[in-house]
């Protein structure tokens, strides 16, 4: 096996493949990637069983074959190889030695018979989606995913596929994230599957955004991404997501509506007096404006006003101030409208002009 590529070509699909691995394994090989020269084009695969992640480029001189090479050792040493070097990767017995200039490495090597592969997906629904699309659903949700919730099935996103659109959800059970978007061809069977957090990730690292159709492929188990230069695939969460609809709050018809940005920023400073443990701001409306204050042990106080159209008097409710701050950097446009019930129902957090990306922020006692 052998094969040269420009120092920097090289260095893309590394770094998209070398994040899959996991610093610690259970099997020596997964420490590798597994590197495939065929028909002069090299692919690179990482797995950690869970998420397999699967770059491919054009190569020079190349000579076909297959094996394994130690995953960070090869990102790191080509990584530091000068701009514009060429890297030729040629293996000899169990040794792979990469070359470029007077550098010289010899790495040791497993065999490629011994590299795990996902299961193959039996396809039972196929959508294309725009790259950028896919990127903000997920940018937009994301960090409202759990993190290590007894209740596994929260820690992962949900791509909910209706009629013809998809949709992304992501809850704690203290807040939630939605946004959806359209999709040009109908779907054939509705369903829902859950991503684990990992492969959200992975996958949101890798998502560039442009036009590019990617090709999502689903069936019971497994979610698989096709772009012409990668394929993603990650097991699914086995579980029944809840019915998030449920959540979203009927009836919050008491709207304040307030520029986004300045809101954020009230609320930045505002959180820097709050209760470092429960990070509580209380929220007061009135007519024409918002007053946000927030109290800390040493009976220090933070007290914002700013303007706001809204007709609603006299109604005070208590938030996380940091889940309020991330449902705002979710969103996109200038004004936002804050849909509030009483001090005891979540609200509703959404953009002025579209309801394609909601947020649903519990209250809290003060």
């Amino acid at each position: 096996m052998r094969f040269s590529l420009q120092r920097e070509v090289f260095l893309r699909p590394l770094a998209q493949v070398v994040n899959v691995v996991e610093r610690r394994q259970t099997l020596p090989v997964l420490a590798n990637l597994l590197v495939q020269v065929q028909d002069g084009r090299v692919s690179l695969t990482g797995t950690d069983l869970e998420v397999e992640m699967v770059a491919r480029s054009a190569v020079d001189d190349a000579v076909d074959g297959e094996t394994t090479i130690p995953a960070r050792k090869l990102f790191e040493i080509v990584r530091a190889l000068p701009d514009g070097s060429k890297v030729t990767v040629s293996q000899t017995g169990d040794k792979i030695t990469v070359q470029a200039g007077r550098s010289r490495f010899t790495l040791a090597s497993l065999p490629a018979n011994d590299f795990p592969s996902i299961d193959d997906v039996e396809t039972t629904e196929r959508v294309q989606v725009p790259e950028a699309t896919l990127k903000e659903l997920i940018e937009r949700t994301a960090f409202a995913m759990a993190q290590q919730d007894v209740r596994y099935y929260l820690n992962g996103l949900l791509f909910d596929l209706g009629e013809s659109r998809l949709r992304c959800v992501a809850t704690d059970g203290h807040r939630l994230a939605l946004c959806e978007a359209e999709l040009e061809t109908p779907v054939v069977t509705k369903r829902q599957i859950i991503v684990p957090r990992k492969g959200v990730q992975e996958l949101q690292r890798l998502l560039e955004g442009g036009d590019r159709a990617l090709e999502l492929e689903m069936d019971r188990s497994h979610l698989r991404v096709k772009r012409d230069d990668v394929t993603f695939t990650s097991k699914l969460i086995d579980g029944k997501f809840p019915d998030y609809a449920a959540v979203i709050p009927i009836g919050a018809d008491r709207e304040v509506r307030v520029d986004r940005e300045v809101l954020r920023a009230a609320l930045q400073r505002a959180a820097i007096l709050s209760n470092e443990k429960y990070r509580g701001v209380r929220v007061e409306v009135s007519p024409g404006q918002l007053k946000i204050s927030a109290h800390n042990p040493e009976q220090e106080e933070a007290q914002e006003e700013i303007e706001a159209l809204t007709t609603v008097d006299d109604l005070a409710i208590g938030f996380n101030v940091n889940y309020l701050m991330d449902a705002l950097s979710a969103l996109r446009d200038e004004e936002v409208v804050l849909q509030l019930r009483d001090a005891n129902s979540s609200a509703l957090v959404r953009e002025a002009g579209s309801e394609k990306s909601r947020h649903v922020v519990m209250p809290l006692r003060l």
